[in-house]
């Protein structure tokens, strides 16, 4: 490398981590202001006030506040999606998508911590699930990561999604253990990621034998379950 090619790589480097802090700033403080103050009571003016920065500024990274409500959460299911996509062909449906969520979550703590807290992060989910429109907007892209998911379940499989019920059957199953956990972390006193990784595993293994198995045999745990009670 020359010195004429520092010069030209090393701005580029800068400017980049520079909005990457402005954009990391930006949701920082409207994540805090959103779950100290209320969401709908923040306005863009406020979260840009805090980093203090213009508007033009906001909108060039976010294109409203709902965007950044599900800045994080976005992440989290691109992480997902990125290791599904990745799973062995010998994998079932369900194993893949297990697999995958497992494996994200190894490494998504860091992952947010690289953005938010997982205290506030946690926080942030839960003020979603008690705010009206933002729940709406929550369910909403519920639907669409599920359809995402079906898509790449049905090109696993070989099969065709508009015929073939299964992969649509599938997901809808794991969605639905998937939001029971997320709903029973989000009360609970552990607000680690290692605590919903767990209730995450413990909820999928007993998936199988709640839809088929006798309920009026022992169940067999592998972990112990954690505290989820609210207080």
């Amino acid at each position: 490398m020359t010195d004429g090619q520092r010069v030209v790589e090393h701005p580029t480097g800068l400017r980049e981590r520079k909005k990457r802090r402005t954009r990391d700033a930006l949701l920082h403080a409207a994540l805090e202001l959103f779950t100290t103050q209320g969401y709908e009571e923040t306005t863009v003016d406020a979260i840009v006030d805090a980093v203090d920065v213009s508007q033009r500024t906001f909108f060039r990274y976010f294109a409203s506040k709902e965007e950044t409500t599900f800045a994080v959460q976005e992440m989290v299911e691109s992480r997902f999606l990125s290791e599904l996509r990745r799973r062995p062909a010998t994998e079932s449906p369900f194993e893949a998508m297990r697999s995958a969520v497992l494996c994200a979550w190894n490494s998504i703590g860091e992952a947010i911590e690289e953005l938010v807290t997982v205290e506030l992060h946690m926080r942030t989910y839960r003020m979603i699930e008690s705010t009206p429109t933002l729940l709406a907007a929550h369910l909403r892209r519920s639907i669409d990561l599920e359809n995402q998911i079906a898509e790449v379940i049905a090109a696993r499989e070989g099969l065709d999604i508009e015929t073939d019920p299964r992969p649509r059957v599938a997901v809808a199953a794991f969605s639905g253990v998937m939001r029971v956990t997320g709903q029973l972390w989000g009360q609970g006193r552990d607000t680690s990621v290692d605590s919903l990784r767990t209730l995450t595993e413990i909820y999928l293994d007993h998936l199988g034998a709640a839809l088929v198995g006798n309920w009026h045999a022992p169940v067999e745990r592998t972990a112990e379950t954690p505290h989820t009670s609210a207080g």
